[in-house]
């Protein structure tokens, strides 16, 4: 049974190919770059007013107004001492002007300016390249564009993006006792949800599920189904029949379609019977189906393939410390992914760890990590995975 470091070795480990694609602004978000973005231009490409005022020559409190200067206008003004322009935010500043005075500090009576006080040189101007110089590196590959990523290149000109292409994602659950929600749930069953998570899941990190499938405990119809399933996933989940019971049928299943295992079982709670295989270009996880340790197995292992297909240069959840809120006691021989809730600067592990029980998870949002066997006591640090 391998450790928790040595299954995400594994997994970092792993060679794989990545894509390209061209994409337009609208249809990048959540994309990671496949080349850097360079500036053509310097930014701002002139000097321009910061705000709504008047452009200024020379320092004084009183002015002769001679003109006016609009965003987007592209005569250039001149002023000469003692001068001043009307100017509007974003304008492109008039030759020779000392500052830019904002409208409310000022106060104009026919062509006289009057001023409330003296300017300073360069006051609400933004110069010629302040931002960005001509040639400079804006994102570097492997950065996900963000919306304040994708104004920003909006800016520099471009309408599209190269960017390397997300893995196509299958998801089959296994179980003769899931009804799907919105049918009578007969004596004995459950309700099928790890779908609905998982998928929740791959969505909220900016991945699509492509296909999922719910299938019965039969051996011939699991194999056809993951026949089926690899036929267009790069990444096939799966969720139930992996652990030893006489009707978990997948790991065989998985084997009789030509998945070569990469790992089989993890010395963790929740989630020991971990499977991670591969066939050719294509991965797949089976992960238990107690909905928490299906779930926290997505995070700590799924996610960090996700992200390294789709190049990007994220590695998995955010990581920090908080201090812990109480004292608290993993009584598990097991190195443990615990269900928690950061607030104000403090986490709180919650009540409800058991493996099936997903309403903690709900209300938590993060994943505290302590070893087997092992406390901690109230204030000190411990280390969290934040799922939001």
């Amino acid at each position: 049974m391998l450790t928790i470091e040595e299954a995400l070795k594994i997994i970092k480990d792993q060679q794989v190919t990545l894509t390209t694609e061209n994409r337009s602004l609208r249809e990048c978000l959540g994309f990671s770059l496949s080349e850097d973005i360079i500036s053509s231009f310097d930014m701002p490409s002139f000097d321009n007013s910061a705000m709504d005022g008047y452009a200024l020559c020379g320092i004084s409190k009183e002015y002769q107004i001679i003109g006016e200067v609009a965003a987007g206008e592209e005569r250039q003004l001149t002023l000469k001492e003692g001068e001043a322009a009307r100017i509007f935010t974003g304008a492109k500043i008039p030759e020779n002007t000392t500052a830019v005075m904002m409208q409310e500090k000022a106060r104009a009576s026919g062509k006289k300016l009057f001023l409330e006080q003296e300017p300073k040189k360069g006051q609400s101007i933004r110069q010629k390249g302040e931002e960005l110089k001509k040639g400079q590196v804006v994102f570097e590959k492997g950065y996900t564009i963000t919306p304040a990523g994708i104004g920003m290149i909006g800016s520099l000109g471009n309408d599209k993006v190269e960017v390397f292409k997300k893995p196509v994602i299958n998801l089959i659950t296994t179980g003769n006792e899931l009804v799907k929600p919105g049918n009578p749930r007969p004596e004995g069953h459950i309700y099928e949800s790890n779908s609905y998570a998982l998928v929740a899941a791959c969505e909220n990190y900016g991945f699509i599920c492509e296909d999922k499938k719910q299938i019965e405990d039969d051996f011939e119809a699991i194999k056809t189904g993951i026949k089926n399933s690899l036929e267009t996933a790069e990444v096939l989940v799966l969720s139930g029949g992996i652990s030893v019971g006489d009707y978990d049928f997948v790991k065989q299943a998985l084997e009789e379609n030509g998945v070569e295992e990469q790992f089989y079982k993890v010395f963790q709670k929740p989630g020991k019977p971990l499977y991670f295989g591969r066939k050719g270009d294509k991965f797949v996880f089976a992960l238990p189906g107690n909905p928490a340790s299906s779930l926290s197995c997505f995070y700590i292992y799924v996610l960090p393939l996700l992200y390294k297909l789709s190049g990007s240069e994220k590695s998995g959840l955010a990581q920090y410390t908080f201090p812990i809120s109480h004292n608290y006691e993993n009584k598990s021989d097991r190195p443990s992914f615990l269900k928690a809730k950061v607030n104000n600067g403090k986490v709180e592990i919650l009540d409800g760890q058991g493996s099936s029980m997903i309403q903690s998870m709900a209300l938590g949002n993060a994943l505290v990590f302590l070893d087997g066997e092992s406390s901690a006591k109230k204030g000190e640090l411990v280390q969290c995975f934040l799922i939001s």
